[in-house]
């Protein structure tokens, strides 16, 4: 048998180049590129590595661990998960950085390979520098911590480990229902420790990412359903996306009649003009998705989770008899709240049951006439909140995104995470591709979208990509700016000043702690902040860091700042200051509840008041069984 003599670190970057996905017939690149910062415990190991391999493992340089999670996780939701970058790091904090970014990967179902420095496997001086002394436990070390955030956690202690290791980690990498973070902790010694290993490890492998098709019972029981249904309602949620089962999807609304809501991962599964899509529903949803909920008596959960904005907290789906099916790859998924299980590949299951039902089931008229005219005047609300009547005064946030509707076509993508965005959005937008709402609202990231607007310029460096920022998020994760200046890519970032945390500060005086701690002001003399704003300029800091900054003040010179920067082919940044008043291009307020519990006892008034709503929301939530 032939070998090659290679240290781990080598022997695993050429593992990793060799390795691709086929879905469908079409392959592609499983690791196209590999982050990294380096320094003691990857820069001797994996760094070294990178540079023998050169072109064949294409590097990209990061400026924060977290950052390039990010960065790596919105190539991996740009390229369908079935292409994905690794992410390596020195020891200690270069390590511990990751957790973040690997908690959201694997919450959202997007495939990451972690590659952290660890201490010596050897052991031949402790503590190491930045090393986590256990007493009790001598085989810990930081990296430990990743464990819960992965979906698959290795620590390589011999070379020869990593042969089955790396298999495994692919393996799970390339797994529809599997798939998320994937950690490979690498001793700093066995990277640059040499081994001979067999050729066979370097072959070119192909992984088939599997389309399981539905169990004929749960199927045939899945159609009954359908039939009995009278106000049947679909929940579309990221599963449609991963499984690119957007024209299934809508092949299955225009054979039933059924509408479609979507969550905040789902957006888009269809477009937002389909006479079947009725917005996105739950806490930030529309009220046409929202009333139809709280009225369904089938709910039809096609590859979601059902977090607590989409169930408004188990307060929205409100008839005594309504039942769910749902459509998940995952037989966790789909067993949520009582269902019918129909655990499939959402694109293959949906055509499934389009041919089951074989044009024996479509809505009652009355229904589908009921919800398109409820989706018109809904379309009328945004038409109020996105005017701009006054082209000289300062724009709301909802005016910043109807000055974007105006502008962008089916090739532009929208990135956001946090803040009272992602509820504008979710409300407002109307999304007019299946890539182009890209909101990561598993776990609502602050600092996400500047580093993975750089990872999905990557993926799809022909589309105008849009970071939607406000000043909270800005100031959390600014430094990949550094990299999309050096990478030359012509991102766009629109900063929505405020002076604060709009949105949390919102909730804050919604649950009686009366906005404390949410503003960015001087502190004033009892001890508050109710003093001027900071004298903080966010649009220098940008400029300063390589970006063209285009300042705009007023509704005209926004338009103007937004169509010059969709022009550039730099990174290019607009700032805006929004008005933060009521006005009434105000947004909609949230048409479903939301749970977030307020002190049962307080002294102040304003918690007294928010506890007594509390109480009221809090009896309408249920239990599916």
């Amino acid at each position: 048998m032939s070998s090659r003599r290679l240290t781990t670190a080598q022997a695993l970057v050429d593992f990793l180049a060799a390795q691709y996905t086929e879905r469908d017939g079409v392959h592609h690149r499983l690791i196209g590129a590999t982050w990294g910062i380096f320094g003691h415990g990857n820069v001797a190991g994996v760094g070294q590595a990178l540079l023998e391999a050169g072109d064949a493992m294409p590097y990209l340089q990061g400026r924060n661990e977290q950052a390039m999670v990010h960065a790596a996780v919105g190539y991996a939701r740009r390229s369908g998960r079935l292409s994905a970058h690794a992410v390596t790091t020195s020891i200690g904090p270069g390590a511990t950085n990751l957790v973040t970014g690997a908690a959201l990967a694997t919450i959202n179902h997007l495939p990451v390979l972690l590659l952290p420095g660890d201490t010596f496997a050897t052991r031949p001086a402790e503590p190491v520098l930045q090393q986590l002394e256990v007493p009790g436990q001598g085989d810990i070390s930081v990296n430990d911590c990743l464990r819960p955030v992965s979906r698959y956690f290795d620590r390589i202690n011999r070379p020869e480990a990593l042969i089955p290791a790396a298999l495994r980690a692919v393996r799970v990498l390339t797994d529809p229902a599997e798939t998320g973070a994937v950690t490979l902790a690498l001793p700093q010694d066995v990277q640059a420790e040499a081994y001979d290993w067999p050729e066979e490890f370097f072959a070119t492998r192909v992984w088939h990412v599997r389309r399981p098709a539905p169990d004929p019972q749960e199927l045939d029981r899945a159609a009954a359903a359908v039939r009995a249904a009278r106000r049947p309602l679909v929940v579309a949620g990221g599963g449609v996306h991963h499984s690119a089962a957007e024209e299934a999807l809508a092949a299955f609304a225009a054979a039933t009649a059924i509408p479609v809501a979507t969550t905040q991962a789902g957006k888009g599964s269809l477009r937002h003009d389909h006479p079947a899509d009725v917005g996105g529903i739950g806490h930030t949803g529309t009220a046409t998705a929202d009333e139809l909920a709280r009225s369904a008596d089938l709910v039809i959960g096609v590859g979601t989770r059902y977090s607590d904005f989409t169930t408004a907290s188990a307060t929205l789906f409100a008839d005594p008899d309504v039942r769910f099916l749902n459509l998940n790859i995952t037989g966790f998924d789909a067993h949520k709240l009582g269902a019918l299980p129909l655990v499939a590949d959402a694109r293959t299951a949906l055509e499934a049951l389009t041919e089951a039902l074989a044009g024996e089931h479509r809505a009652d008229p009355a229904y589908e006439s009921e919800y398109t005219g409820a989706k018109a005047a809904w379309e009328k609300r945004v038409d109020a909140a996105y005017a701009t009547p006054d082209p000289a005064a300062r724009p709301t946030q909802a005016q910043v995104l109807g000055l974007l509707d105006e502008l962008v076509t089916d090739d532009d993508i929208l990135i956001n995470a946090a803040g009272s965005l992602p509820g504008d959005l979710h409300k407002l937008w109307r999304t007019r591709s299946p890539h182009q709402y890209h909101v990561e609202y598993g776990y609502s990231c602050m600092g996400y979208e500047i580093p993975a607007a750089i990872g999905v310029q990557l993926a799809a460096p022909g589309s105008p990509v849009w970071a939607l920022v406000g000043d909270g998020t800005y100031l959390m994760n600014p430094t990949e700016i550094v990299t999309a200046v050096q990478q030359s890519l012509p991102v766009k970032l629109v900063v929505l000043q405020n002076h604060g945390y709009a949105s949390i500060g919102g909730l804050s005086e919604s649950v009686g702690a009366e906005r404390f701690g949410t503003a960015y002001r001087h502190r004033a003399a009892d001890g508050g902040f109710t003093g001027p704003p900071l004298p903080v300029d966010l649009a220098a800091n940008a400029a300063s860091l390589g970006m063209r900054v285009l300042r705009a003040g007023t509704v005209r010179e926004l338009r103007e700042a937004l169509a010059v920067a969709r022009a550039e082919d730099r990174p290019t940044c607009v700032y805006v200051e929004t008005e933060t008043a009521d006005t009434v291009s105000g947004p909609p307020p949230a048409q479903a509840w939301w749970d977030v519990p307020v002190a049962e006892t307080a002294t102040r008034p304003s918690a007294a008041r928010a506890r007594e709503e509390y109480e009221r929301h809090v009896t309408d939530r249920r239990s599916h069984l």
